[in-house]
């Protein structure tokens, strides 16, 4: 391969350009590195945080669902979830409630912490089972100190969490309506 050199005169220009970067007082960096300028703060918080995650990402932790902050709800919302590959057929028939629960959990009168746990318990028993379809009875109760139906809300925050929920929505008026939910389970493939 021939390289071609550029003519002369630009030869002439770069040197006059390096000339007037050096007259400016421009150096060439020694280290290709980026360097703030100020050493790395110590923060002793940082470290406990990092080091309860670490431990936290090794340990087998039976509960999938999370206690962060969760998108309120209104009382007589609509839920409605289901992954992108749900058939359509089977997503119309579990809103019409054509889909016939085997099982069902009230969370009434439950704390959140409460309903979370027998959330996840019940789903575990479901799939356990094999169920394909079953109510849960979440209310449309709001919350004594929050503005909206907290069980509700983490319900449906809850249940897109859990690997085994292929769709959720509220059910008809005859099972419990906006306070109630139809999840449909994955049946195979995962374990519980």
């Amino acid at each position: 391969m021939n390289r071609r050199r550029p003519p002369d005169d630009t030869d002439d220009d770069v040197n006059a350009f390096r000339q007037a970067l050096r007259e400016a007082g421009v150096r060439p960096i020694a280290v290709n590195r980026a360097d703030p300028g100020r050493p790395r703060r110590r923060d002793p918080a940082a470290a406990e945080r990092r080091a309860a995650a670490v431990a936290a990402d090794g340990a087998d932790t039976p509960s999938r669902t999370s206690d962060g902050r969760v998108e309120p709800v209104r009382p007589s919302e609509f839920l409605d979830f289901a992954l992108p590959d749900l058939p359509y057929r089977t997503r119309s028939q579990l809103k019409r409630g054509q889909i016939a629960w085997e099982a069902g959990l009230d969370l009434h009168g439950h704390t959140l912490d409460e309903a979370r746990l027998e959330l996840e318990s019940f789903l575990h028993e479901a799939a356990a089972s094999r169920m394909r379809c079953v109510l849960v009875v979440h209310g449309k109760a709001w919350g004594s100190t929050a503005d909206y139906p907290v069980i509700k809300s983490h319900v449906n925050a809850w249940l897109r969490e859990w690997p085994m929920v292929l769709a959720f929505c509220s059910a008809q008026e005859f099972d419990g309506g906006t306070g109630a939910v139809y999840v449909l389970l994955r049946r195979r493939g995962l374990n519980a």
